[in-house]
């Protein structure tokens, strides 16, 4: 595996507000993100809603493209972010599912 970038120390409050707002779906106001977790080397998981995605009937998880487009939006949104490749679900409470995606951010270039 190759290494990790050191991140850069970023309070969570301000990571917390980067990514409700990349996971709020357009035309809503209303963010799907249900935690942040941070962790020591400066990176953090965030935790969201399956809502986020917005499936066919016919679908029942979100697609490598789907994936690939919020990975992109996330880098739209703060060019300085890295994100991690591996993604997926986890459990969250009495509502069952959630997604998982890890990012951090790097050090702006002086």
């Amino acid at each position: 595996m190759r290494d990790l970038p050191e991140f850069a120390p970023t309070p969570t409050e301000k990571a917390r507000a980067y990514i409700a707002h990349v996971l709020t779906v357009r035309g809503s106001q209303k963010t799907q993100l249900r935690d942040l977790i941070a962790h020591e080397d400066g990176h953090f998981r965030a935790i969201f809603d399956p809502a986020y995605f917005i499936l066919p009937p016919e679908q029942t998880e979100p697609s490598k493209s789907q994936w690939n487009t919020l990975k992109k939006r996330m880098k739209r949104v703060n060019p300085l972010v890295f994100v991690f490749k591996a993604h997926g679900e986890v459990e969250c409470g009495p509502d069952g599912r959630c997604y998982y995606i890890d990012f951090g951010f790097f050090y702006p270039d002086e």
